[in-house]
């Protein structure tokens, strides 16, 4: 079981990225799916969730509106696309996955990927 998160990077604020998450040994769609961030000496936060069950989302209110997260169920893959990048949004982002309310609380995140570095500066 392993998820690895690649896509991160620098860029100006205003623009995008999308990050994506592999799962590997397991079928991702099978399960609900989040991203957190960390910055550096702040506790690790959601972003945003999607429920398996019912296709459901969560965004947190910094990214309501700009970031959308997705799944590829073929691919065993999720994604998160970021639009207008604010020079707030810099963190190691990293994807989860698990059953239940992850963005509630990530006691419910059975795997996690191993980070991707976002660095939004002009």
């Amino acid at each position: 079981v392993q998820l690895q998160a690649f896509g991160g990077g620098l860029v100006q604020p205003g623009e995008s990225l999308r990050l994506s998450c592999a799962a590997s040994g397991f079928t991702l769609g099978y399960f609900d799916i989040g991203w957190f961030r960390q910055a550096p000496g702040k506790e690790r936060k959601a972003v945003s969730c999607l429920a398996s069950s019912d296709g459901s989302t969560y965004y947190a209110d910094s990214v309501q509106g700009r970031f959308t997260i997705s799944r590829d169920r073929a691919g065993n893959r999720m994604y998160l696309k970021m639009n207008s990048l604010k020079p707030e949004d810099p963190a190691v982002y990293y994807c989860a996955t698990g059953q239940g309310p992850l963005c509630t609380d990530d006691y419910y995140a059975s795997a996690w990927g191993q980070g991707t570095q976002v660095t939004v500066s002009s």
